[in-house]
Formats: structure tokens, sequence, C-alpha cells
């Protein structure tokens, strides 16, 4: 399902012209982003959680050359399942 086909879905579940739907999609999409730049995590009870941790600085390889390169510190967002969703999809 891409972005177009769930703002159809919710337009469709919730009665909302699609435009409505859209707005109401990226306005969640906009929360979620806003609060993890914020550096908050976004609890969804039964849904997942969505979490920014941080990676360590570190030494890797160039892929082509093999000389060796620095990858920079970075926050990395990620989502964890949670209960509700596992269970639906299992």
């Amino acid at each position: 399902m891409n972005k177009q086909e769930l703002v159809g879905a919710v337009a469709e579940r919730t009665g909302l012209a699609r435009g409505d739907a859209g707005r109401a999609v990226e306005a969640v999409f906009d929360a979620i982003t806003a609060s993890l730049a914020g550096g908050e995590e976004v609890r969804l009870v039964g849904f997942g959680s969505f979490v920014v941790t941080r990676r360590k600085a570190s030494t890797g390889r160039n892929p082509r050359t093999g000389e060796p390169m620095d990858i920079k510190a970075s926050a990395v967002p990620k989502f964890r399942v949670g209960k509700g969703l596992k269970d639906a999809v299992n």
C-alpha cells in the first residue's frame, strides 16, 4: 500500500472526502515527524511506538575501493511493533 492508497482507504472507512482524508494523513505524519525531531517518543497503544535511537560513530569500508572511511554518529528513527499489530499479522 502506498500513500495514495492509504488516503483512499481512510476516505472510504471514515466517509471523508479524499482531500480531507489526505490532509488528515499528512497531519498524522507531520505530528509524528515533529515529535521525533523534538526528541519525543510516539506511542500508539496496541499499534506500536516510534522512537529515535542514537548510532555511534564508526569506521567502515568503501565497498568499491576497500579503503577505510569514517561514518558519523547519527539519530535513527525506528518503529517497535505493538502487541495488537503483531497479533493481527500472525
